[in-house]
C-alpha cells in the first residue's frame, strides 16, 4: 500500500472514532451522552393577525389635551394635574368608544370623585404630581397617574410645546410597582408571574417623534426576600421634584 494512503487512512479512522465517541480531552475520547433532540421553535396562529390601529390611535406619536389654556411661560409648575388629567381622559374616552385601547373605562368614573380643590381633595385617584425634565429641553414635564383600582393604574407624562399646549408624551396602563426618572429617562418597574423577578419598561426620550419611546425591556431580580405577597422594592433612585399642584 503507498504511505500516503496509509496516512490517508489513518486520519479518516481517527476522525471517525472522534465523532462517535464524543469529545477529546487530554485523558483521551470521552462519551458526552446524548444531548437531545434540537427543535425550532413554533409559530402560533400563523394565519392571525391583529387589525390596524384605529385612526387616533396609531403609536408613536405627541397628543395634545384639548381643552385646556395654553400655558404662555411654558411652565408645568403653575399647571393643575387634576385638571390635565381630567381632559385628558375625557377626551381619549370619547376616541376610545369603549374599546379600552385608550383608556380604561373605569377611568372617568374615577375621576369622578376628584373634587375642586387644588389637589382633588382626599378621594381623589390622580396621583401628586412630579415634575421632571425628561426631554431635556431644560423645562419640567408632568408626571402623574390615575390609579384605578388598589393595583392597576394609567400612568401620564405631559409637556409644554413651543406654542404653549399641553401635550402627552407617554400614556401607560401598568401595575405601577416602581417609577424611576433620569435625565430623557423613565423606568416602569412591573411585577411578574415569577416573585422573584421584576420587569423594567425602559423609556427614553426620543426627539424626532417627541414621546418617550420604550428603548429596552428586561427582567431584573427582585431585591431582598419575598415571603409574602408584597410589592418588589425598588432601588434607591435620584430624587424628583414634587410640583405641589396636584
Amino acid at each position: 500500500m503507498r504511505p500516503f494512503l496509509r496516512h490517508s487512512r489513518a486520519i479518516l479512522l481517527t476522525t471517525a472514532l472522534a465523532t462517535a465517541a464524543g469529545c477529546a480531552d487530554v485523558e483521551g475520547l470521552r462519551d458526552d451522552g446524548d444531548r437531545g433532540t434540537v427543535h425550532a421553535p413554533r409559530s402560533l396562529w400563523k394565519d392571525i393577525r391583529p387589525d390596524p390601529p384605529a385612526p387616533g390611535q396609531q403609536p408613536g406619536t405627541a397628543t395634545a389635551v384639548p381643552g385646556l389654556a395654553k400655558v404662555p411661560d411654558l411652565s408645568m409648575r403653575g399647571v393643575n394635574a387634576v385638571d390635565v388629567v381630567r381632559a385628558d381622559i375625557t377626551a381619549a374616552t370619547a376616541a376610545d368608544a369603549g374599546t379600552g385601547r385608550l383608556v380604561d373605562p373605569r377611568a372617568i368614573q374615577r375621576l369622578a370623585l376628584c373634587t375642586q380643590a387644588v389637589d382633588g381633595g382626599p378621594d381623589c385617584p390622580v396621583r401628586p404630581a412630579v415634575l421632571a425634565d425628561v426631554t431635556g429641553n431644560g423645562r419640567d414635564e408632568l408626571i402623574t397617574a390615575l390609579d384605578l383600582d388598589g393595583r392597576l393604574s394609567e400612568l401620564r407624562v405631559y409637556t409644554v410645546q413651543e406654542d404653549g399646549t399641553i401635550a402627552r408624551i407617554l400614556s401607560q396602563r401598568a401595575v405601577l410597582e416602581g417609577v424611576e426618572v433620569a435625565a430623557e429617562h423613565l423606568a416602569v418597574r412591573e411585577p411578574t408571574s415569577n416573585p422573584e423577578k421584576v420587569s423594567i419598561s425602559d423609556y427614553i426620550w426620543d426627539p424626532e417623534a417627541g414621546i418617550l419611546n420604550l428603548s429596552q425591556l428586561t427582567l431584573d431580580e427582585c431585591p431582598g426576600a419575598r415571603d409574602d405577597a408584597g410589592p418588589c422594592p425598588a432601588p434607591v433612585t435620584a430624587s424628583v421634584t414634587p410640583s405641589g399642584t396636584g
